[in-house]
C-alpha cells in the first residue's frame, strides 16, 4: 500500500545546515527536526504515577478493526486510480478474513457459552460484531454505489443475468455446460447425504427445492460447492460485448443454471454463502516427534476448524440463513448479509484481467541499492563499511546479489539462513541449493509455523534437505522470526564472516511492496553475535555474552523496558529525553506501562504505529507526551526502527520484533544497533523524521481510540511520496 501521487522529485522538510545530496531533501537532525516544530507535542511533566490504570489501554481487537478502517479509507479516495481502489477494497476484504480467522474464535466461544466474566465475553463479541458489520455495510456501499458506477463510465461492467442480451446469454450458457456443469455436483440432504464439509472461505450455494426426488421424497435442501479453480470473473468475447469490457462472474452463471442442476425439481430459495473458520493452527510441540510430520497432518484439518463467520447474499430467505446458522452453530450476529459478491477478495481478479494502465498507479521501479557500488564485490565493499537499503525504494536485487556472491566465490566456505517467509520466487532457494553443490556448507533455520506460510516452509526444508543442507526447526514452543543471512569467507589463515540482518522477510515479491530495512555489515562483534544465535538455534545451548545483537526471548524485552526508562529518568533530570519508535503494533502491556511513565516524567514520544495500538495518545494527566501515528499508504509500512535520547547521548535499534508480547517472549527476535553516524542519520532522515512530518498520509490516535487524518489526504506531502521523489531514477514517476 502507499501514495498515490504520480507527482516525482517530492521534497522532504530539511535542515537548513546539512548538505544537500541527491536532488531531494531530508532533514539532517531528528533533534532541530521535532524540538523545534510545536506539533509535535509540548513538553509536559506532571509528577511521575505509579502503573496507569488498566482501563487506560485500548482494546487490542477494536485496534485491528480501526486499522483496517483507514485501509479501506483508500477505497473512497477519489484520487486513487480506479483499479487501486478496487484492490485497496480486496485489502481490506482479505484482512478481515485474517481477522476472523486468528482474532474471532475466543469471541465466538464467549458467546455460545453465554460468559459474563474475563476477556471474553457476550458483551465483548457484540460490539466487536457490531463494528465488523458496520465495515463490511460500508464496503459494500461503497462498491455498490461508487465503484460500480465508476468502472461503468470506464467502459467496464460487471453484467447479470438480467442485463445479458440474448447472444451474451447463450454464450454464458455454452461456457456453463462446457466449464462449469461438468466440474458441479450437487448435494440433496438427507440420512444417508449429510451436511458436506464446507472449507473455509470457499464459495457455496444452498438451495430449497419443490417438489419429490427420484425416489419419491421430499428432502428440500441441497448445497452445491464452487471448484476453487474456476475463475470468479470471465470476460466475455468481442463477438457478444464489441463496445466494452464485460464481465461475468462464476457465481452469476452458477445462478442463472440452478434449474439444470435439479431436472424435475422446482428451485424456491437460494443463497451464495461461505464461511469463515479458525484457522491458527494449534500444535503441542512437546508431544510432537516430528513437528512437520504433525504441521502437515494440521494442514489438513485447518479447512475445517471451528466456523466463527458466516455470510450470505442479501437476500438470503430467514429459512436458509437460520438453517446455517444451527449448522455452523453460530450466533445470529456472525451472520453477514452482503449485497453483492459473498467475497470481494476475488475482486484481485478483475483489476488483473482489466489490467489498464490508466486506472492503475503508474508502476514504481526500485532503484539499485545506492550505497552499493555497481559492478564491484560487495563483499570487498562490506570490508570497507557497513551498507543500508531500504525497499522498495531501493532493489532486493542487493540482497540477491550478496547471496549470489557467497555462493559464486570458492572462498566462502559456509552460509547461514532463516527462512520465514519467502514467496513463490525460488531464487534464493535455488542460490542455496547451488551452494550445496558447491561444497559448501549450508545451514537453513525454517519457520514451520510462519502463519499460512506453513506448507510452503516445508516444501522448502524439504527441497534444501533433498541436496544434503542442514536444515533446523529452531526451538520448540517459539517461532524464529528473527531475519539473518551469515556468510563465512576463508581469508587467509582467517575465516571472516559477513552479515546480512533486516526488518523483513527474504520475499522478493513482498520486498516490492513493503517498507523494509537490509542492513549489510562486517562488523565482527555483529557478525560473531549472528553466528552464536544460529548455533544456539541448532543447539539450543545457551546463549553466550551478546556484544551487540539483543535477542528474545532473552533479553530484548528487558533492555527495551530498560532503555525507555533511561530515557524517562534523563528528562526528569531536565536533560531531555526522546523516543521515536517505529513498529507495526504496540501491544506489549508492559513497554505501553513503561511508555506512559516515561511520558510522565517528561520525556517525548512519537510512536509511529501502523497497526494496532493499545496505547492512546493526549490523555489528559497521563499520556500528555505521547503522540500516536498511523500512515497507510501505496506500500505497506514494515520497517522496525528505534530512536532513543537521553540528554546527548543517541542510540537507534533495527528490529525484527514489534512491541508486541508474542514477539518479546514467544519468538526469536533479534534487534541490533545501528552505529556509523551516517547510515544511523540515513536512516532517521528517512524512516522517522520523514514519516513525522507526513501530512498526506497520516492518521493520528485521539485519546478515546479513534484515528483523525493528521493533513491533507491529497495535497499534502507523503513520506513515501518524498522517498519514491528520492530514489526514482530520473523521468521515473512515483
Amino acid at each position: 500500500m502507499s501514495p498515490f501521487s504520480t507527482e516525482n522529485n517530492v521534497t522532504l522538510p530539511h535542515d537548513p545546515v546539512a548538505s544537500e545530496t541527491q536532488g531531494t531533501e531530508l532533514k539532517g537532525d531528528l533533534r532541530a527536526a521535532v524540538e523545534s516544530d510545536p506539533s509535535v507535542g509540548s513538553v509536559v511533566s506532571p509528577p511521575p504515577s505509579h502503573e496507569p490504570p488498566p482501563t487506560l489501554f485500548l482494546d487490542r481487537d477494536h485496534s485491528i478493526l480501526a486499522f483496517n478502517e483507514r485501509v479501506f479509507d483508500w477505497v473512497g479516495r477519489k484520487d486513487v486510480p480506479l483499479l487501486e481502489r478496487l484492490r485497496f477494497l480486496s485489502i481490506v476484504s482479505s484482512n478481515l478474513d485474517e481477522f476472523f480467522e486468528v482474532r474471532a474464535e475466543p469471541h465466538i466461544t464467549a458467546a455460545s457459552n453465554g460468559e459474563t466474566k474475563g476477556p471474553y465475553t457476550v458483551a465483548s463479541f457484540e460490539a466487536l460484531a457490531t463494528k465488523a458489520h458496520d465495515l463490511v455495510e460500508r464496503q459494500y456501499a461503497l462498491y455498490n454505489e461508487a465503484l460500480i458506477p465508476a468502472l461503468a463510465k470506464k467502459g467496464i461492467h460487471i453484467v447479470s443475468h438480467g442485463d445479458r442480451t440474448p447472444a451474451q446469454r447463450r454464450w454464458v450458457h455454452d461456457y456453463f455446460v462446457r466449464e462449469v456443469r461438468p466440474l458441479l455436483v450437487p448435494v440433496g440432504l438427507d440420512p444417508a447425504h449429510p451436511f458436506p464439509q464446507v472449507a473455509n472461505k470457499s464459495l457455496n450455494f444452498i438451495v430449497r427445492l419443490k417438489g419429490r426426488d427420484a425416489f419419491g421424497r421430499e428432502n428440500e435442501i441441497a448445497i452445491v460447492r464452487v471448484p476453487r479453480l474456476l475463475p470468479r470473473f470471465m470476460r466475455m468475447p468481442s463477438s457478444v460485448a464489441p463496445k466494452s469490457m464485460q464481465f461475468v462472474s462464476v457465481s452469476s452463471v452458477i445462478r442463472a443454471h440452478l434449474d439444470d442442476l435439479f431436472p424435475g425439481r422446482e428451485v424456491t430459495q437460494f443463497s451464495q454463502f461461505r464461511v469463515t473458520r479458525h484457522s491458527d493452527l494449534a500444535v503441542d510441540e512437546e508431544d510432537a516427534r516430528n513437528l512437520r510430520m504433525v504441521l502437515r497432518q494440521g494442514l489438513q484439518q485447518r479447512n475445517f476448524g471451528q466456523a466463527v463467520r458466516l455470510e450470505v447474499s442479501a437476500g438470503c430467505s430467514d429459512y436458509l440463513s437460520d438453517f446455517l446458522l444451527r449448522q455452523f452453530d453460530l450466533p445470529a450476529a456472525a451472520l453477514y448479509r452482503v449485497h453483492g459478491p459473498v467475497n470481494l477478495v476475488r475482486l484481485s481478479q478483475l483489476v488483473d484481467l482489466v489490467a489498464d494502465p490508466s486506472l492503475l498507479f503508474p508502476p514504481w521501479r526500485p532503484t539499485k541499492p545506492q550505497l552499493l557500488q555497481q559492478g564491484a564485490s560487495i563483499l570487498e565493499q562490506l570490508r570497507q563499511r557497513d551498507v543500508v537499503m531500504h525497499q522498495p525504494f531501493e532493489s532486493f536485487d542487493g540482497v540477491l546479489a550478496f547471496l549470489r556472491e557467497a555462493v559464486h566465490d570458492p572462498q566462502v566456505v559456509a552460509i547461514k539462513q532463516t527462512i520465514y517467509r519467502t514467496g513463490s520466487d525460488h531464487q534464493m532457494l535455488d542460490l542455496l541449493r547451488e551452494a550445496v553443490r558447491r561444497g559448501k556448507e549450508v545451514m537453513a533455520v525454517v519457520e514451520l509455523k510462519a502463519r499460512f506460510d506453513e506448507e510452503a516452509n516445508i516444501n522448502w526444508a524439504e527441497a534444501l534437505e533433498s541436496v544434503g543442507a542442514q536444515v533446523v526447526f529452531g526451538v520448540v514452543g517459539l517461532k524464529t522470526h528473527a531475519k539473518m543471512l551469515l556468510v563465512t569467507r576463508r581469508e587467509g589463515r582467517q575465516l571472516v564472516r559477513y552479515g546480512h540482518l533486516s526488518t523483513g522477510n527474504y520475499n522478493p515479491g513482498t520486498a516490492r511492496l513493503y517498507t523494509d530495512l537490509s542492513y549489510l555489515t562486517a562488523d565482527a562483534d555483529t557478525t560473531a553475535d549472528m553466528d552464536n544465535v544460529f548455533n544456539h538455534l541448532a543447539s539450543q545451548n545457551r546463549l553466550p555474552r551478546m556484544r551487540r545483537l539483543q535477542v528474545a526471548p532473552f533479553h530484548l524485552h528487558r533492555r527495551t523496558l530498560e532503555k525507555i526508562e533511561q530515557v524517562g529518568l534523563a528528562a526528569q533530570r531536565g536533560e531531555g529525553g526522546r523516543i521515536v519508535a517505529k513498529m507495526n503494533a504496540l501491544t506489549d502491556e508492559a513497554i505501553a506501562h513503561a511508555l506512559v511513565l516515561a511520558g510522565q516524567r517528561g520525556a517525548r514520544i512519537d510512536l509511529i504505529v501502523r497497526g494496532a495500538c493499545i496505547l492512546p495518545a493526549q490523555v489528559p494527566g497521563m499520556t500528555d507526551n505521547i503522540r500516536v501515528r498511523s500512515i497507510i499508504g501505496r506500500f505497506l509500512e514494515h520497517s522496525r526502527v528505534f530512536y532513543f535520547r537521553c540528554g546527548a547521548e543517541e542510540d537507534l535499534y533495527l528490529s525484527s520484533a514489534d512491541w508486541m508480547n508474542r514477539n518479546m517472549m514467544r519468538r526469536v527476535e533479534i534487534s541490533w544497533p545501528i552505529t556509523d553516524p551516517e547510515l544511523r542519520q540515513h536512516i532517521i532522515d528517512e524512516c522517522l523524521v520523514a514519516y513525522l512530518h507526513d501530512d498526506r498520509d497520516a492518521w493520528e490516535l485521539q485519546p478515546g481510540g479513534a484515528y483523525v487524518h493528521a493533513g491533507k489526504p491529497v495535497t499534502g506531502t507523503g513520506a513515501q511520496n518524498a522517498l519514491m521523489g528520492r530514489y526514482a531514477p530520473s523521468g521515473q514517476k512515483g
